[in-house]
């Protein structure tokens, strides 16, 4: 049985299934509960008040705008949307779902791991929190770009679910370790603000392209970046610190990586039209 077939079946079911998929509820309530708290609803601080508002769109010159956030807003819908999906019957089973529904139950714990760490710990323990979920979604996404979706319901609230997750992550990583190294390096650091802002663009646009090479050009991951992008240099341009060569360079990158991911789509689709044409005709 080929990969793509392998993912598609559905095995008979097991008692761990019904666990995962309880695992997935629980984990995606949690993660909302502390987005509550870490917004302030509950009477708390709003994150972009916590540590000395090192997290707030003016911090550094990698802070996107204040309205780059509501992107929070669409990755929760599709965060619950994908937690009603895969608590409904047909889908226990799935191996696609085994695959990886552990694994986006921990970037939901993740996610609001971060949040509480803002809330109540330190600067240097929301970095660890940011990587932590960077690095599970990446690989949650390697999983699911290594095995075909097979339905509307994979490609919306499994694929562009976990991509537009990496793809906002990717920025806010970024921005995280750069709000926490601007409180540990010699001010004097400072005067050179718009040069290493510049080159972290650069790793970002590598970043950005790799992305959309490994899946194969799939667009989540890369509208959620270039989404934060924008609102990095709409930010630098109309707020402080103001920096009109990170501003340019935020453009370039959400060129550069838009333009990979439209290239790579075309070819990869290309290619697998030129397959079905060679496929041999059965009787």
């Amino acid at each position: 049985m080929s990969t793509t077939a392998h993912h598609a079946a559905r095995s008979p079911r097991q008692p761990s299934d019904l666990v995962r998929q309880i695992a997935v509820i629980s984990a995606v309530v949690f993660m909302i509960i502390a987005a509550m708290v870490g917004t302030g609803l509950f009477g708390g601080t709003n994150v972009r008040d916590l540590q000395g508002g090192a997290l707030d769109a003016d911090s550094t010159v990698l802070a996107p705008g204040t309205q780059a956030f509501s992107i929070w807003s669409v990755i929760y819908l599709f965060m619950i949307g994908y937690t009603v999906w895969q608590a409904l019957p047909a889908q226990r089973s799935r191996d696609r779902q085994r695959l990886v529904g552990w694994w986006i139950a921990l970037t939901a714990v993740l996610n609001g791991g971060w949040l509480l760490a803002a809330q109540f710990t330190t600067l240097p323990l929301t970095v660890v929190a940011i990587v932590a979920l960077l690095a599970a979604l990446g690989w949650t996404f390697r999983l699911l770009v290594l095995s075909r979706p097979r339905s509307a319901g994979d490609r919306l609230l499994m694929d562009a679910t976990v991509g537009l997750h990496l793809g906002w992550v990717s920025l806010a990583t970024v921005a995280n370790v750069t709000a926490w190294l601007s409180r540990t390096v010699p001010e004097s650091w400072g005067a050179q603000a718009d040069v290493w802002g510049v080159a972290v663009l650069v790793v970002v646009a590598a970043v950005g392209v790799g992305i959309a090479a490994f899946s194969r050009g799939r667009p989540s991951p890369i509208i959620a970046l270039s989404w934060g992008l924008a609102w990095v240099a709409i930010a630098r341009t109309t707020d402080q610190p103001h920096s009109t060569p990170v501003a340019v360079a935020a453009v370039a990158v959400i060129v550069v990586v838009v333009a990979a991911a439209a290239v790579t789509a075309w070819r990869s689709n290309g290619r697998e039209h030129r397959g079905i044409l060679r496929r041999p005709r059965t009787a």
